[in-house]
C-alpha cells in the first residue's frame, strides 16, 4: 500500500480501504467494503442472496425474470439458455 494516510474514524479498516482504491474502487464502495470487514456483526464474504439456484426455478419464472432485465431473444430461448442468459447479464 503506498499510501497509508489516516482516513478518519469513518473507516475501520484502513488497509483494506487502500487496496480497494487501488483497484479502482470507488470511495464510497471502498469505504463500505472495508467497514463491513472490520465488524464482526456483518459477514462480507457470505453470500447475501436467498433466492434459489435457476436450475429450481420454472421456465416461466425465468422468462419473467430475463423480461425485467430486458434480456434480447428471450421468447426464443430453451430454459438453459435462459439460465445461461441471466448469469451472464
Amino acid at each position: 500500500m503506498a499510501n497509508t494516510t489516516n482516513h478518519g474514524s469513518s473507516i475501520k479498516n484502513s488497509d483494506t480501504y487502500e487496496a480497494l482504491r487501488e483497484d479502482g474502487a470507488s470511495k464510497e464502495k471502498a469505504a463500505r467494503i472495508a467497514n463491513a470487514q472490520a465488524n464482526d456483526s456483518q459477514k462480507p464474504s457470505v453470500k447475501g442472496g436467498k433466492a434459489s439456484p435457476y436450475e429450481n426455478w420454472t421456465k416461466d419464472e425465468l422468462y419473467e425474470r430475463a423480461q425485467e432485465l430486458k434480456i434480447d431473444g428471450r421468447s426464443g430461448m430453451t430454459k438453459g439458455e435462459l439460465i445461461e442468459a441471466l448469469r451472464s447479464s
